[in-house]
């Protein structure tokens, strides 16, 4: 599962059509941004390697070549490199060796990063907020910038979060998706209505990174 492939056209015009028609409401910014993953978790692969690599060549030592230290040493860290590249194809092996708070923190920081990148942080009224899709941590992070956390708690977003992440479990991402974006939307139609002048000052597009 690739960003460039999570959402189809059809999907991706959906999405453009919901935060274009949020944003005629309100004079807050909408974007969603989905990534393959927030990090490349080097730990997993090595401590994948040192398990299942010292596992392996504990047994063919212990079969074939009688315990012999001089085997089990070479063939250990062969092992454990192969299977430490290896994994990189296996994601749900990769992501059990990953603790679930490293994995909330990493799409937290990509997500903060992207914000930026992206240039959410300046909007007219302070009052982006971006949608953070991270593939491989299935992992959603609503962000906003400061002039929404007046109105409005980053436990509220993180609550629509949850939702969107709950629907690309159930395969309605894009329903998911839409839904919290026009939840979010009447939240800053009432705290951030559309005023004179209000132009359209981000994508409304799927972003990559």
């Amino acid at each position: 599962m690739q960003a460039k492939t999570f959402f189809n056209p059809e999907q991706k015009t959906t999405i453009t059509r919901t935060i274009a028609g949020v944003e005629a409401r309100t004079s807050g910014e909408l974007a969603v941004m989905v990534v393959d993953q927030s990090d490349t978790y080097p730990e997993s692969r090595i401590l994948c390697g040192i398990l299942f690599g010292g596992i392996l060549a504990l047994v063919i030592t212990d079969l074939w070549f009688s315990a012999s230290l001089w085997t089990f040493l070479p063939l250990f860290i062969s092992l454990a490199l192969l299977i430490g590249w290896t994994v990189d194809s296996l994601p749900g092996v990769k992501r059990f060796f990953i603790p679930s708070t490293r994995r909330e923190s990493m799409v937290r920081e990509e997500a903060i990063q992207a914000f930026y990148k992206k240039g959410l942080h300046n909007t007219r009224d302070s009052s982006g907020v971006l949608f953070f899709i991270s593939l491989f941590e299935h992992r959603v992070w609503v962000l906003a910038d400061k002039g929404i956390y007046e109105k409005i708690s980053q436990k509220t977003l993180q609550e629509y979060a949850a939702d969107i992440a709950s629907g690309i479990k159930k395969g309605q991402a894009t329903e998911a998706l839409c839904k919290a974006i026009n939840k979010v939307g009447i939240l800053l139609a009432d705290h951030f209505p559309i005023r004179p002048g209000d132009t359209n000052e981000l994508p409304d597009e799927v972003l990559l990174a």
